[in-house]
């Protein structure tokens, strides 16, 4: 004879309470006295219960589960991300899924459709291809989004990087050491939002006196394949750069290779600069200069701002974390 299912009413008999204090001692949403939570979790694991997330789903609605959705899992910075959101929701039962979208349009469309279709409590997502409309179907199921990057997403809930003042010092920091002439590894050609990285450093570049040509910026993925590519094409240039910035350290890490490759020194023949500074960026040699920007506070106030939204907040926030330069070897 087939073993039936514990039930939570067999674990509400077993502790010697009721079935709505087992309900308060497993989703933790009443405080439970001490004694009691140990009888109930005592009994659970005594009788192996296991609860049904798919049945508590339907009954309440809620999934307790976000969806990040970033464009490249294996990049160092989201990994910190996601710690820094899970952490946050953790402490509130919710749980996170990790949604790889290769930076590609068709991607994030289909998994903001799996959110709808699963109806996941929430978003928080690193765009690179999505518009406003696009959003429409969360927006229409009562799904947050919070964006993680410079976004021209309106009525959404945003974390971005505050680069300004630390680009600044980066490109002076260069200009002190005797640098007109910069090259810069940017972001892919045609996305909705631009490449506010390469904005910030066209108007340094301005401020300090340094020349950053069209002809000296490349474009292309967030990638090490990427800024490897755009170094030897910078370098085939008449007037090729005596330092190179770079949209991410993935990037800067692919120029100090071909840099290598090529025989190129960093940097007594050329200066390197990368943005984010993600754990290996203080591993290489020589270890690379960048920008801070602090992975693990992004993600953990993406989920603040979520949790925000499903306790009922309904206005748009806007977060802007500072950045800072951090010099090192390469420049």
């Amino acid at each position: 004879m087939e073993q039936q299912p514990v039930t939570m009413s067999d674990v509400a008999r077993a502790a010697g309470v009721s079935v709505t204090t087992v309900s308060y001692v497993l989703s933790g949403k009443r405080p439970v006295a001490p004694a009691t939570t140990e009888a109930v979790q005592a009994a659970v694991a005594r009788l192996g219960f296991r609860l049904n997330t798919v049945a508590q789903s339907l009954r309440t609605g809620r999934s307790s589960t976000a969806a990040l959705i970033i464009p490249d899992i294996a990049n160092p910075f989201y990994a910190e991300l996601a710690r820094g959101l899970q952490d946050t929701l953790r402490r509130e039962r919710l749980h996170v899924v990790i949604c790889n979208t290769n930076a590609d349009r068709a991607e994030e469309l289909s998994y903001l459709d799996d959110v709808v279709k699963r109806r996941l409590d929430g978003v928080v997502i690193t765009p690179q291809w999505l518009v406003t409309d696009d959003l429409d179907p969360l927006r229409a199921a009562g799904i947050p989004v919070v964006v993680s990057a410079d976004t021209e997403l309106s009525d959404l809930d945003v974390v971005r990087a505050d680069s300004r003042e630390a680009i600044d010092q980066a490109v002076g920091h260069l200009a002190e050491r005797g640098h007109r002439r910069l090259g810069m590894v940017a972001g892919p050609t045609g996305t909705p939002n631009g490449d506010p990285r390469l904005a910030l450093y066209r108007a340094a570049a301005r401020r300090h006196g340094l020349a950053l040509p069209a002809d000296l910026v490349v474009r292309g993925k967030h990638t090490r394949e990427a800024g490897a590519a755009a170094l030897r094409r910078m370098m085939s240039r008449a007037q090729p750069p005596t330092a190179v910035v770079c949209v991410n350290d993935r990037s800067a890490i692919g120029v100090l290779e071909a840099a290598e490759d090529t025989g190129l020194r960093i940097p007594s023949d050329l200066a390197l600069i990368g943005h984010d500074d993600i754990e290996v960026a203080s591993l290489t040699r020589p270890r690379l200069s960048t920008i801070r920007y602090p992975a693990y506070e992004v993600g953990s106030t993406c989920g603040r701002l979520l949790l925000e939204r499903l306790g009922g907040r309904v206005d748009p926030v806007e977060v802007a974390l500072r950045t800072r330069f951090v010099p090192r070897e390469s420049t």
